[in-house]
């Protein structure tokens, strides 16, 4: 019956968000309110990228309606994180707007997003201790106060990084968030039963809510983007879920049974869930890094730019972050409910399926150029007409007699 509660905050911040987004992208596109396309990106045609804005007023009124509900009177009896997190969404909501709308340079952005995670840090949303395999490592408040605000930075900025194909971030965060709301749900429960309405669960529903809402308008070929503004304030938000329950989980006070909760999952799922951003990030930041420029500098060389190149599609490229980011975090989420071994062997497998698909158009590739190479060529002219590499069509057709043009042929 208390599930019933999350599903219904979670139904109404996607109503709400998906009747905003509509009325954003007409509003939009009536008065255009869009940048101008940028060589980096991959949409043909101009689109909004205001979807943020309906995002955050998804989880507003979401927090607002709750918060009427004695079910959530746990979470509310304390209001100042509550206020904090709705403020710190405040901040990246209209530092990002301004960055869709005036392209903002990057250490206005980082600034912005320090003074939003201090300011949850500040209000006690913060890491005060690292649920380690024996045991808890107890962290100072000035230690813990700074993982909090980097570990939220980070977030934001791997989240921001592959906000880069239609459909992508929103299905992503769907996908982790559900398996983070299982288990932050199955945490509270084996905890303590006066702690099942919590915030961290709160938190996910709504953001899985407002994910689902947005991502009919955003859907290949989008008509609406979540901007900066959404992909910061869904980092902001994700962060925060984590922290709430990393930061207070008490590994002895976890009533174990069939390896129920091993020690290492309540830092190693919010890395899990989030681990194709980060993977992103890292590599952006190191490649930026080596070519002497910026960490935050844009260019074309994201891992969903890496896939369209390899041949697939945006919708295919989509599909493929989705899969890898499900057998990751539902892998991880394993460990609650079966053996190791069984647990390590969906991963693997799950992973080796996931990178035969990415890597199938490179094996395509390889095959027609073995096919080319192998051919024999035509008696008459000489050259490799039956086989042509697609790839090298438009390069041979020019120098090849009329008769044998491919162009040519009916």
């Amino acid at each position: 019956m208390r599930f019933v509660f999350y599903a219904a905050a979670g139904l109404l911040s996607a109503g709400i968000t998906f009747g905003l987004s509509h009325l954003i992208a007409r509003l939009g596109m009536r008065y255009r309110l869009y940048p101008q396309i940028r060589a980096r990106d991959v949409h043909k045609r101009p689109t909004p990228r205001l979807g943020g804005i309906a995002m955050f007023f998804g989880i507003v009124i979401t927090f607002g309606v709750a918060s009427l509900f004695g079910q959530f009177h746990l979470i509310f009896a304390k209001p100042g994180p509550i206020f904090a997190i709705l403020g710190a969404a405040l901040i990246v909501v209209l530092i990002g707007v301004a960055d869709d709308i005036w392209d903002l340079d990057w250490t206005t952005k980082l600034a912005g997003q320090l003074i939003a995670a201090g300011l949850l840090a500040w209000q006690g949303v913060q890491l005060t201790s690292l649920p380690v395999p024996g045991g808890v490592v107890v962290l100072s408040s000035y230690t813990g106060l700074i993982i909090t605000v980097l570990a939220i930075v980070l977030v934001m900025n791997a989240i921001n990084f592959i906000d880069g194909l239609d459909g992508l971030v929103a299905g992503v965060v769907i996908i982790a968030s559900s398996v983070f709301f299982i288990y932050s749900y199955i945490l509270a429960n084996q905890i303590a039963q006066t702690e099942y309405f919590n915030l961290a669960s709160l938190i996910t529903a709504v953001l899985i809510g407002v994910c689902v809402g947005f991502l009919p308008l955003n859907w290949h070929p989008a008509k609406l983007f979540m901007g900066d503004a959404g992909s910061m304030l869904v980092g902001l938000m994700m962060a925060t879920s984590a922290i709430s329950v990393t930061g207070q989980v008490d590994v002895a006070n976890v009533q174990f049974s069939r390896q129920l909760v091993p020690a290492f999952i309540p830092i190693l799922l919010p890395f899990a869930i989030l681990i194709v951003p980060l993977l992103d990030f890292c590599l952006a930041v190191l490649r930026r890094l080596r070519a002497g420029k910026s960490p935050f500098s844009a260019d074309r060389k994201h891992l969903h730019h890496r896939l369209l190149d390899m041949g697939h599609s945006d919708v295919h490229a989509v599909l493929i972050f989705y899969a890898w980011t499900t057998v990751v975090a539902v892998g991880s989420l394993l460990f609650l409910f079966v053996p190791t071994a069984w647990a390590l062997a969906f991963v693997a497998v799950g992973l080796v399926a996931c990178a035969v698909v990415t890597l199938a158009p490179l094996t395509r590739r390889k095959a027609v150029e073995a096919a080319v190479q192998t051919a024999s060529p035509d008696a008459e002219s000489g050259v490799y007409v039956a086989h042509l590499d697609p790839l090298d069509e438009a390069a041979n057709a020019t120098s090849l007699p009329p008769s044998l043009n491919p162009k040519d042929q009916p």
